[in-house]
């Protein structure tokens, strides 16, 4: 397909394109984060994405370094990107790692896109469990279930269940057919089965997801 619109469209590129295809379990590396595909049940070959960041370091413990003879200063920050050191105690050299003065690693931020699909629990709990936002399909209320299943989309309902499966933080609600004057009836579906935050964007709807802690 990349290759047809190259050679039919007005413009020449100024620069190299490459087309590489993704499929289930492929990944893209990025400077601080993943983007994981998996897939999806739209009734041809269909892919959601795991944009995942990198794990952040865990927490410094100041007064435990200070204890083990490190003076406040550049030696903390050292440590704190990853290097061992050496200190003098007592008047003998002391080798401090930074395992000794650093919490554990915590997670960074995880955002999930189903893209137009029928419920796939199982890959969300294989790719995306405890998403900080899972972004799901749902067409349709769930007065239109057999519809939704026939067309290859979900219900809001069925969004709610997945995200309440998948431990994931906020839902957002997306691809709502047009048929629908208001929301209220995806709303109440969702709530329904998940617990946590649910919204429902319009275009251009900005939500700042904050690191779990």
């Amino acid at each position: 397909f990349v290759e047809i619109v190259k050679k039919i469209a007005r413009f020449n590129l100024k620069f190299t394109l490459d087309s590489v295809e993704l499929t289930e379990g492929s990944w893209v590396r990025f400077d601080g984060y993943t983007i994981t595909a998996f897939a999806v049940s739209h009734g041809l070959p269909a892919l959601g994405y795991v944009l995942e960041e990198d794990p952040r370091p865990g927490r410094f413990d100041r007064e435990h370094a200070i204890d083990l003879g490190i003076p406040p200063g550049p030696l903390f920050g050292r440590l704190q990107r990853g290097e061992t050191i050496r200190v003098k105690k007592d008047g003998q050299d002391v080798e401090v790692q930074p395992t000794d003065v650093m919490g554990a690693p915590r997670p960074g931020r995880k955002i999930v896109y189903t893209g137009d699909t029928r419920p796939v629990i199982p890959a969300l709990l294989s790719y995306a469990k405890d998403a900080d936002l899972l972004i799901h399909d749902a067409t349709y209320d769930e007065s239109e279930k057999k519809r939704a299943t026939e067309f290859y989309h979900a219900t809001a309902l069925q969004a709610g269940q997945a995200a309440e499966a998948a431990h994931a933080r906020t839902l957002a609600l997306t691809h709502i057919s047009s048929r629908y004057t208001d929301t209220a009836s995806h709303l109440q579906d969702a709530k329904t089965a998940f617990s946590g935050t649910i919204v429902i964007p319009d275009d251009l709807f900005m939500l700042e997801i904050t690191y779990r802690e």
